[in-house]
C-alpha cells in the first residue's frame, strides 16, 4: 500500500481563502442551474392546465425512482442566449444525462419547452450532438422525450441548418449500431424535427398533443394553398392509425411515459449488476477538496493532495516519482474500479512528457482507463528545453493519448494552457468524458503573457518602421488583449461553448468518477472492437 499523507493545513489561511473562493464559485453555478428551473418551472400553470407534464417531471418520471442521474453540461449558451449575465438562461433548451430506465443505463434527453416552447436554444445543437456522440461512444440506449417549436427562426444561421442534419444522422447510427431509440412525443415535432421522432426505432404518441408533420399550417398554406388543421396533418390519431408513423397511442404525458417504461423493461438488455462495497473510502474528507486548489493558477499545489481525497483507501501507487516529478502519474482504484491517473504539479517537461507516454502505454496494455487532472500552464519553452527536444517528446505523449485504446477521462481542475491541453486529453481530443471544476481555466495562454507577447512583437514592428508606438496605446492594446483572454477562460465560458461535459463540485469527482466509470466498462463490453478493461483484482 501506498497512502498519500496529508499535507493539507485545513486552519491556515490559504485553505480558508481557497475554500471560500470555491465555494462562491460553486454558488455562482447552482445559482444558473436554478434559474433554469425557474424559468421551466414558471410555464406550470400553463403545462398543467392543458393536461401535460413539465419537462423535468417527464425526465423524473421516465427515470427509475431513487436512481442517480448525471445530468450534462447545465451551462451550455449562457450568455448567447441574452448578453446580460442576471437575464441569461442556460442550459441550451435541452435537459440531458444518463440514468437508468426499468434499469437499463441509458442516455436521457428532453426538450425543454417551458422555455420558448422548446425551440433550439443557443448551443443546444452542440449539446444534443454531444450527448449523442456519448449514447453511440457508450452503447447507451437513447430515450427523447421531444416537444419542440424548432429553429428560431429569427435567429436563423444556414450553419445551424446544416450542422442540424448531424442530429438526424446519429439517430440513425445510434440504431444501427443496435442501440434502441426510444421517442416520446409530447408535443410538436415539426419540419426536419419531425425526422427527431420518424428516426426512432420506438415512437409513443399522445392523443390530442402530439405533433409531427413536415410542413405546418401556416408552412403548407404559405407553401402549396392547402388549409389543413395541425391534428389532420399530424396528430397522434392520424400517425398511430393512417401514417403508421406512430407506434403507440397514449392518452396524456404519465400514459406514455409509463408506455415509454413498458418498452424499455421487455429490452433483451443487460442490466449492470449491483456494485460491489469492498472497497475503503477515501481516508481524508472530501469536502477538504474545496480548499485545496488556489484560485490563482499561478500558486503551486500538490495535486497527490487532491486525489488523495477520491481514491479508494487513499491507496496511490506512484509510477517512476523521481523522474519528471512536476508530472504525477499513477494507479488507484475508484469504488473498486481500476484507474490510472496523470496530473500535474507544474509545466510540462521533457522528462515528464516521457514519462506520461510511458505510463499511458502501460495502462493501455493493462487495459487500465486513464484520469487526465489538468493543472499545467503548458510544455516548458526556453532554448535549454528546446534543445533538449521538448517539441519531440511533447509530441510522444501527444501521439500516446491520442493512440489510446482505453477510456480516458478528463477533469480540468486548475490551469489547462497551451499544448498542455492537447498532451493532457483536452476536450478537442475526444476523451470519454470530460469535466471541469468551477475554478478551472482554459485557453492558448495566460492573458498577462498573451498581452506581453503582442506587445513585444508590436514594438518590434513598429522600430523595424522607424515609427515607435505611444506607451499609452500599448497599455490599452494589452489591457484589451487581457480583457478578451480573461472573458473566455473561466469555466462559465468555456462550459457555455460545450467545451466540457459539465462544472462538477469538487466534492462529487468521487461519485461521478465511479459513475462513468462503470458507463465505459459497460459500453465497451457491448463492443466487441473495444478491448475491455477488468474491475475486480485477479
Amino acid at each position: 500500500m501506498a497512502i498519500i499523507e496529508n499535507t493539507i493545513a485545513s486552519g491556515g489561511a490559504a485553505y480558508k481563502a481557497n475554500r471560500d473562493g470555491m465555494l462562491a464559485l460553486i454558488a455562482r453555478m447552482r445559482a444558473l442551474e436554478d434559474r433554469t428551473r425557474a424559468a421551466s418551472a414558471a410555464a406550470k400553470d400553463r403545462f398543467h392546465k392543458r393536461g401535460q407534464l413539465l419537462p423535468r417531471e417527464r425526465v423524473a418520471l421516465v427515470l427509475d425512482p431513487g436512481s442517480p442521474f448525471l445530468e450534462l453540461s447545465t451551462l451550455a449558451g449562457y450568455m448567447f442566449d441574452v448578453p446580460d449575465a442576471n437575464k441569461s438562461v442556460p442550459g441550451g433548451g435541452v435537459i440531458a444525462g444518463i440514468g437508468f430506465v426499468c434499469g437499463i443505463r441509458c442516455m436521457v434527453s428532453a426538450n425543454d419547452a417551458g422555455i420558448d416552447a422548446g425551440a433550439l436554444q443557443p448551443f443546444g445543437l452542440d449539446k444534443t450532438l454531444r450527448v449523442q456522440e456519448l449514447a453511440l461512444e457508450n452503447k447507451l440506449p437513447y430515450v427523447q422525450l421531444v416537444e419542440s417549436a424548432g429553429a428560431n427562426l429569427l435567429r436563423y444561421r444556414v450553419e445551424d441548418f446544416i450542422r442540424g442534419g448531424n442530429i438526424f444522422r446519429n439517430l440513425a447510427r445510434l440504431s444501427a449500431a443496435g442501440l434502441p431509440v426510444v421517442t416520446v412525443t409530447h408535443g410538436s415535432s415539426t419540419a426536419g424535427g419531425a425526422y427527431q421522432t420518424g428516426l426512432s426505432d420506438y415512437i409513443v404518441m399522445v392523443r390530442g398533443r402530439t405533433r409531427a408533420f413536415l410542413a405546418g399550417p401556416p408552412l403548407l398554406k404559405a407553401a402549396t394553398g392547402e388549409i389543413a388543421t395541425e391534428e389532420e396533418l399530424g396528430g397522434a390519431e392520424m400517425h398511430t392509425s393512417i401514417s403508421g408513423l406512430g407506434d403507440y397511442l397514449a392518452e396524456d404525458d404519465r400514459d406514455a411515459l409509463r408506455i415509454a417504461r413498458e418498452i424499455m423493461d421487455k429490452l433483451e438488455w443487460d442490466r449492470p449488476k449491483a456494485a460491489q462495497n469492498n472497497f475503503r473510502p477515501p481516508r481524508y474528507d472530501a469536502e477538504e477538496l474545496l480548499g485545496v486548489m488556489p484560485m490563482d493558477h499561478k500558486r503551486p499545489v500538490d495535486m497527490r493532495q487532491a486525489i488523495a481525497r477520491f481514491i479508494d483507501d487513499s491507496d496511490f501507487t506512484e509510477f517512476s516519482p523521481n523522474y519528471g516529478p512536476a508530472t504525477v502519474c499513477g494507479h488507484a482504484r475508484i469504488e473498486g474500479q481500476a484507474i490510472g491517473i496523470i496530473t500535474n504539479n507544474g509545466p510540462l517537461d521533457v522528462p515528464g512528457a516521457n514519462k506520461a507516454t510511458h505510463f499511458i502505454q502501460a495502462c493501455c496494455q493493462s487495459r487500465t482507463p486513464l484520469l487526465y487532472m489538468n493543472n499545467t500552464t503548458g510544455y516548458m519553452v526556453g532554448r535549454e528545453y528546446e534543445e533538449a527536444g521538448m517539441i519531440k517528446h511533447g509530441s510522444k505523449m501527444i501521439q500516446a493519448v491520442t493512440s489510446a485504446t482505453v477510456p480516458q477521462i478528463t477533469i480540468y481542475c486548475g490551469a489547462s494552457f497551451g499544448a498542455g491541453n492537447y498532451g493532457m486529453c483536452g476536450r478537442g481530443f475526444h476523451p470519454r468524458f470530460c469535466f471541469s471544476w468551477p475554478n478551472a481555466k482554459t485557453a492558448v495562454m495566460g492573458g498577462e503573457q498573451a498581452a506581453e507577447t503582442m506587445a513585444i512583437v508590436t514594438e518590434a514592428a513598429a522600430a523595424r518602421r522607424g515609427k515607435p508606438v505611444p506607451k499609452e496605446q500599448l497599455e490599452a492594446m494589452k489591457a484589451q488583449i487581457v480583457g478578451v483572454f480573461d472573458g473566455q477562460m473561466d469555466v462559465f465560458s468555456t462550459s457555455a461553448r460545450v467545451l466540457d461535459d459539465g462544472v462538477i463540485d469538487p466534492r462529487d469527482t468521487r461519485a461521478i468518477l465511479s459513475e462513468v466509470l462503470a458507463v465505459c466498462r459497460e459500453g465497451d463490453a457491448r463492443n466487441p472492437q473495444r478491448m475491455q478493461f477488468s474491475v475486480a483484482r485477479p
